[in-house]
């Protein structure tokens, strides 16, 4: 089905390939999982299967990419629309109309399919992702999690024979991960549809997955089952760094798998370490009560109580649209607010300037780089500093504490994504606020990427900030939350320290704590503990 002989890549104004002599052979029916750290190549290889490299990007391709016997070069890539389906990292960079409904219709209209089997189809796509009372809402009135739902679903709806995914599972919370994994599988299964998907969260689709490839970032590629792939890189998921500590062999490629193997390494663990207090003394850093966000008829927050206190970390999570980043959005005071009051300092943030409530609430959204607007870092810098009143130099001091090998001279669209995540956290650190909010901070890091994010928050709760990541991302949050609350339909449902909310859950327990019992929640603590011993 797909074919890549001796493929090799470079971008203009690049000395070394991106991608190096590549041969590749994917069959019918097989879902593949493309791994690799954060600009490694993978966006990369995704697109030279549709022919949006380098049609699109620009740049030298030498080798032949073949999709089903049609080689990419020789046809524009709107000539394997019927083929080749693509969902992009951005979901609402790609709609092009303004319902769910719409859009789900819109590629089999421009394959000119007849009314009737659209309407099946759509149909049919709505139950399958489980987004039928979303059909005739506005895309960008939707959750990140539930726009990358839709993306997928207008994909489907054209029945291509190969789906091409980058960074699928992304913004959506655990439940609905596993069931639009499940989907694609059934599609394998039953359609023989080709999948191939980059995913960083690589806990959720090696299950799922009949090959890895792991892109080296030096060009070249590792290809193969992935209990033969994950053996020796760098990264990899939680599950298989414990068989690696535990010595397990063959090593584990789900919970299930581990869980057969793991009751003598359990029996021979000592006691979990113990987690800080989520609380600390004296008076909360802010204080919210009774918020209130409404969307028209829909009430998006309801009533919510929230303390957060400094040097600590507390996580929001829920299923997709519960209201975690409306609820943000109203602590910090630049999105709705119908009822409630937030206090931080004994002031309102939505009661001052945008530039006063930046002094009191930074707030980096789900997409970061909505807050760049600039042609490079350095002016970025200048433009923190001088609108939050800052000494000269300021906003560049913090981004150095944070990700220290930015290039001043760099345009910000071009940085990785760890880097972008860290300038927005500069340029909104720079008012010095008591308070940092992170709407799905995790979006598009790689394993080591969210451990530099770990040490980034570890530097400002160190500094007596309160921080606040509001994520979908169980295993991040294990590692960095003091505290969890869990929301459902606009309400707290779960409040409590980490291990607490975290073991006692099926949905949100790390794949530890589904091996090892739910007082261990990270490699980490289980390494602590051997070494204890």
């Amino acid at each position: 089905m797909i074919e890549l002989d001796h493929v090799s890549f470079w971008y203009h104004g690049q000395a070394e390939p991106v991608l190096a002599d590549v041969t590749l052979s994917i069959g019918e029916g097989e879902l593949v999982l493309l791994a690799g750290r954060t600009g490694a190549g993978k966006s990369t290889l995704l697109g030279t299967l549709n022919g949006l490299v380098p049609h699109f990007t620009g740049g030298h391709l030498d080798g032949v990419v073949s999709i089903d016997g049609t080689t990419t070069h020789s046809r524009p890539p709107r000539e394997f629309a019927h083929l080749v389906g693509v969902v992009g990292q951005d979901p609402l960079a790609g709609f092009v109309t303004d319902t769910v409904e719409d859009e789900l219709a819109y590629g089999m209209e421009q394959l000119g399919l007849p009314p009737q089997v659209m309407r099946r189809r759509v149909e049919e796509t709505l139950d399958l992702l489980g987004i039928a009372d979303l059909r005739r809402r506005a895309l960008r009135a939707l959750s990140g999690g539930q726009q990358q739902r839709v993306a997928i679903g207008s994909v489907l709806t054209t029945h291509p024979r190969v789906l091409v995914l980058d960074e699928p599972t992304s913004a959506l919370d655990p439940t609905a991960a596993e069931d639009v994994l499940a989907t694609l599988a059934r599609l394998v299964q039953d359609l023989g549809t080709t999948v191939v998907m980059a995913e960083h969260r690589m806990e959720r689709v090696i299950p799922f997955a009949d090959r890895m490839i792991y892109v080296t970032g030096g060009g070249s590629v590792v290809d193969g089952v992935p209990a033969d792939v994950l053996r020796d890189t760098p990264i990899a998921p939680p599950i298989v760094r414990l068989g690696r500590l535990a010595g397990w062999e063959p090593l584990p490629m789900s919970v299930r798998d581990a869980r057969r193997v793991a009751g003598p390494f359990r029996a021979g663990l000592g006691d979990p370490p113990e987690r800080t207090s989520p609380v600390s003394a004296g008076e909360p850093a802010l204080r919210g009560s009774g918020i209130v966000v409404r969307y028209g008829p829909v009430v998006a927050v309801r009533g919510v109580d929230l303390d957060l206190h400094g040097g600590k970390v507390l996580a929001v999570m829920g299923r997709n649209g519960s209201g975690k980043s409306s609820l943000l959005w109203a602590v910090q005071g630049s999105g709705p607010r119908q009822g409630g009051d937030v206090r931080v300092a004994g002031r309102d943030p939505r009661a001052l300037s945008s530039a006063e409530a930046r002094e009191l609430v930074g707030l980096v959204p789900q997409t970061a780089s909505d807050l760049l607007y600039l042609e490079t870092v350095a002016d970025e810098c200048a433009a923190a500093d001088a609108e939050s009143g800052a000494e000269p130099g300021t906003c560049r001091a913090l981004l150095d504490r944070l990700a220290p090998d930015v290039v001043a001279r760099r345009h910000p669209r071009d940085l990785s994504e760890g880097q972008r995540l860290a300038l927005v956290l500069a340029v909104q650190l720079s008012a010095a606020p008591p308070v940092v909010l992170l709407d799905e901070p995790t979006r598009g890091l790689d394993y080591p990427g969210k451990a530099a994010l770990a040490r980034m928050i570890a530097t400002l709760t160190g500094e007596g900030r309160a921080v606040v990541v509001a994520t979908h991302d169980v295993e991040f949050v294990a590692t960095v939350a003091d505290r969890v609350v869990v929301l459902a339909e606009g309400e707290i449902v779960s409040d409590g320290p980490t291990a607490e909310v975290l073991g006692g859950s099926p949905a949100f327990a790390t794949q530890v704590a589904k091996v090892l019992g739910g007082q261990w929640l990270t490699v980490d603590d289980v390494e602590a503990s051997a070494v204890a011993r």
